[in-house]
């Protein structure tokens, strides 16, 4: 039977020659590797975990298959290293208050985390990195998750961030399987810590074992793996970090329907390279009711449509090969970073939502939300009388309160809008 070529092959075609096609993007691997790194017998690759360091030796496992150069730390046997050797494993240190309402870190003992470092090198003068998190929740013990009763449940973590992983392995093995696109380097990264506030990109930072300046961008993939077949919506963070961003974006993309934000800031890890001068996008397909809950698994994940992202990622970096090295541009902070939050009502916006209001995609057991009667599917359009046009709105509004406050929050529930009392 003859295979139909695609109109993402059309373009692999025309960016990077028929030699590109040498090896594609393929669904059978995201899922061996999504379904390893979400199994039970991982337990939720809690940051420090043994189980971690599992999927870090996992991941470095398939760096060497790739014959692919380490560049994590330097002689330590501890990270499967001989004296003057590097291993893929790059170890930093961070300290951990079990108790998430003391900030305090006397007497605390250190913790470990590993990112894993690979390199491509093309003997070009500029690397890019893709790069995504690895870590996840654990088992619920470092209190991030939206399920009710988070303790001792394996909080699975298959789009958040195995998706991530997974693309970072198969772009890995794409790139050295088709070497037209030789134009630059390649730095592959996997990062720990994401989940407790960026710790293992921002150590990487602090500390490169590849020259910043040498850099051109990095491509971040955080929660790539539920790419709705209906809408196509793809959203991409960053776009304002170089001035190549938007054009190159409206060129190269003729399948999805894309959102577009300007800022390097937001919460993953390209964020990490962004304050560090490096143009950078963040590729994401959506919120959904799993997101941090156990129930984010394997099975769940549209490894099809995660292909497709997979496949436009590497159009997009075809296409900057014969241009010159990126301009980095400043963005300003999203306005939602200068609020204070002493409270949550227990739901996830629906952050691809382009009408008017907050739409909800999913709603915590026992939250105030839940107790006031707020369902997924509604839309917040008002609350404690100030209006909510959008999420920031609602980020404004919510900073208004503190615990033991009630006020109403105003809901628009198919047709019929709602006035609930809600209590936090």
């Amino acid at each position: 039977m003859k295979k139909q070529i695609t109109l993402a092959g059309l373009w692999a075609l025309v960016f990077t020659g028929i030699g590109a096609m040498a090896q594609n993007i393929s669904a059978d691997r995201l899922k061996k590797d999504v379904s390893f790194l979400a199994s039970d017998k991982l337990k939720g690759r809690g940051t420090s975990s043994e189980e971690e360091l599992m999927a870090a030796k996992y991941i470095s496992a398939e760096f060497a298959k790739l014959k692919l150069s380490p560049l994590g730390d330097i002689g330590n046997p501890a990270n499967g290293a001989h004296m003057n050797e590097r291993s893929f494993l790059y170890e930093f240190t961070f300290k951990k208050n079990t108790n998430p309402h003391d900030t305090s870190t006397v007497n605390i003992p250190d913790r470990k985390g590993y990112d894993v470092v690979a390199y491509l090198d093309n003997g070009a003068p500029y690397t890019i990195v893709i790069g995504g998190h690895y870590d996840h929740l654990g088992l619920g013990h470092d209190h991030n998750s939206l399920d009710a009763n988070p303790d001792g449940k394996i909080h699975h973590g298959a789009d958040d961030n195995a998706s991530g992983t997974a693309g970072v392995l198969e772009l890995a093995r794409y790139f050295v399987n088709n070497k037209k696109t030789e134009k630059y380097n390649f730095l592959f990264m996997c990062f720990s810590g994401e989940e407790l506030g960026l710790l293992g990109s921002k150590k990487w930072c602090d500390r490169p074992t590849l020259p910043l300046e040498k850099i051109n961008y990095m491509i971040n993939m955080d929660m790539i793996g539920r790419l709705n077949d209906s809408t196509q919506k793809l959203l991409v963070y960053g776009v304002g970090t170089s001035p190549a961003w938007v054009p190159l974006l409206d060129k190269t993309n003729s399948t999805f329907s894309i959102k577009k934000d300007s800022s390097g800031i937001g919460p993953s890890d390209q964020t990490s390279f962004y304050l560090k001068d490096i143009p950078v996008l963040h590729f994401f397909t959506g919120q959904h009711k799993d997101y941090h809950k156990p129930s984010d698994v394997a099975e769940k994940v549209n490894y099809k449509g995660e292909v497709k992202v997979l496949e436009y990622i590497c159009q997009l970096i075809a296409a900057t090969d014969d241009m010159p090295k990126f301009a980095f541009t400043k963005t300003a902070a999203p306005a939602s970073n200068t609020n204070s939050f002493k409270v949550t009502m227990g739901v996830m916006p629906d952050y691809a939502f382009e009408g008017k209001g907050m739409r909800i995609d999913g709603v915590s057991d026992n939250k105030p939300a839940a107790k006031a009667g707020v369902k997924t599917g509604d839309i917040v359009i008002g609350l404690g009388g100030e209006k909510v046009n959008n999420v920031m709105d609602y980020m404004k509004a919510l900073s208004n309160f503190k615990k033991g406050d009630t006020t109403t929050v105003k809901v628009l529930r198919d047709t019929k809008e709602l006035e609930l009392q809600v209590t936090f």
